[in-house]
């Protein structure tokens, strides 16, 4: 896909098969409907008033308009003109790249982003614009016995003015890299578990590591797992023949003077398939446990941002995965496992086992020093019912990092919430066999999780992203979202700016 602005062409006279423009309520065109509509003889005007209510994401296509050389004009509802938000424009943007991709649309433009809006700046819109076209044109065909057909859109071009161009150029480009990420992860989350398997993700790493020369990829195999004393891991991964494989792909900057900095370190929960273990889930909708690598995912596909965009500070990933099955050798309710860090743990729940992985992974990272440590995982059902599909769940006792993580989902149109994290919740995982419970009953689970998981962060700066109601989509709609890269890679764009 081909980003690009135009500031030299009028806007009736750009050559494209379809071209955006905004429309608000109450009949009020913004300034590029109103230059088309007097190009095209009154003609937006007229089916605007006869027919069209410009709520946001509403859309309508006017085909072979007069006095204008596009193809097709398309009217993108925008809301109230006093009330215009990022997120408006976001929606208006979305359904416009989906229309180009069910219309096979091969080369499409948008006048949408020289509108001003309030709560972001021309940047933030086009870096989000690019990365939702980008995600548009997403298919999964990997499985079916025929290819599908080849999405057509090729190109997208912002009409701005000179001055605006200038702002955009470098944000087009960050939107592109950020929506190859997000499909990266959607891909990954979409795979069968049969082909996604660690060994998968494994391989993954090591092919971006290929792709791009900033990247180093390191996949740790079982023997090398259990020198490193990682028996809780390892405790999860015992109830299955696959293997399980422990993976670190670390960015280097390509200007020696951005490696002196202290590394952030991304951590993504890889089981590639949860049953849950002999603590078994119940049948309806496992098969969507293949998306409980979908923290993996994410991690993964902002690595791939990451060095696309070949960011000033190294980045660290790290991704413990396995498979999480029931069987004659698999973790058992009662038995106690010791970590990485020394510290036993009572298993209550086998399947509460995301967190039996990455604490082992938050241990690990302790030895690169690292300015602060975000995990990522589809932790917990708890929370997904405290916040929806709508936010992240955020965890952290450091202030300052969880409101760059917060206002970094808030730009990146990728929403987290704030989760609290109080030290008495940490009572809800007393043991009286062990330093502490893998779970700590149904009352605020997602809460308890995030307590288990900080025990195991001491010596640095943490953060904790629970994607559980956000990592993919159910129903007929089902399917990886590619959340958080977007968040992740604009707190990273921020680190490297700071």
């Amino acid at each position: 896909m081909e980003f690009s602005t135009s500031t030299t062409t009028t806007l009736q006279t750009l050559k494209t098969q379809a071209l955006a423009v905004g429309i608000f309520q109450d009949g009020i065109l913004s300034p590029a409907a109103d230059v088309l509509d007097q190009a095209s003889g009154g003609a937006i005007r007229a089916v605007v008033q006869s027919e069209f209510d410009a709520v946001p994401g509403a859309i309508l296509t006017l085909h072979n308009p007069a006095g204008v050389t596009a193809d097709r004009i398309i009217l993108l509802g925008l809301g109230r003109q006093d009330s215009l938000t990022a997120a408006t424009l976001a929606k208006a943007h979305q359904a416009f790249a989906a229309y180009c991709v069910r219309a096979g649309v091969g080369t499409a433009a948008s006048a949408l982003c020289a509108l001003n809006v309030h709560d972001a700046n021309l940047a933030d819109c086009a870096r989000t614009t690019a990365r939702l076209v980008s995600a548009a044109v997403y298919r999964y065909d990997r499985t079916f016995s025929q290819a599908k057909p080849a999405v057509k859109l090729r190109s997208f071009v912002l009409h701005l003015s000179r001055a605006q161009a200038a702002q955009a150029k470098t944000a087009l480009a960050q939107g592109a890299a950020i929506g190859a990420g997000v499909n990266l992860a959607r891909l990954l989350g979409d795979l069968p578990p049969n082909l996604c398997t660690p060994t998968y993700l494994g391989q993954t790493a090591r092919d971006l590591a290929k792709q791009f020369k900033t990247l180093k990829a390191e996949v740790l195999d079982r023997k090398k797992i259990e020198a490193l004393k990682m028996g809780s891991f390892l405790s999860v991964a015992q109830g299955s023949v696959e293997p399980p494989a422990f993976i670190v792909l670390r960015h280097t900057p390509s200007a020696p003077a951005a490696r002196k900095a202290a590394p952030i370190v991304l951590v993504g929960k890889g089981i590639t398939f949860d049953a849950g273990g002999i603590s078994l889930k119940p049948g309806p909708g496992m098969d969507e446990m293949k998306y409980d690598m979908c923290g993996a995912a994410s991690v993964l596909g902002t690595m791939r941002t990451v060095a696309e965009l070949d960011l000033q500070r190294e980045i660290i990933a790290i991704v413990p995965s396995c498979e999480n099955l029931p069987s004659g050798t698999a973790l058992k309710p009662g038995d106690i496992v010791t970590s990485m860090s020394g510290q036993t743990i009572e298993i209550l729940n086998t399947d509460a086992e995301g967190r039996l992985i990455l604490c082992d992974a938050l241990t690990y990272a302790e030895r690169f020093k690292p300015a602060a440590v975000i995990d990522v995982a589809t932790l917990t059902g708890a929370c997904v019912i405290a916040l929806g599909h709508v936010n992240s769940g955020l965890f952290s006792q450091d202030d300052t990092l969880a409101d760059e993580l917060l206002a970094a989902g808030r730009q990146a149109q990728d929403p987290a919430w704030r989760m609290p994290l109080e030290d008495a919740y940490q009572d809800l995982l007393k043991s009286n066999f062990a330093d502490m419970a893998n779970i700590g009953g149904r009352p605020a689970g997602s809460i308890s999780a995030a307590c288990f998981l900080s025990r195991f962060t001491g010596k640095y700066r943490w953060a904790h992203l629970d994607v559980a109601g956000t990592a993919w989509l159910e129903g007929k709609q089902k399917g990886a979202t590619g959340r958080p890269v977007p968040l992740l890679t604009q707190f990273l764009l921020g680190q490297c700016s700071a």
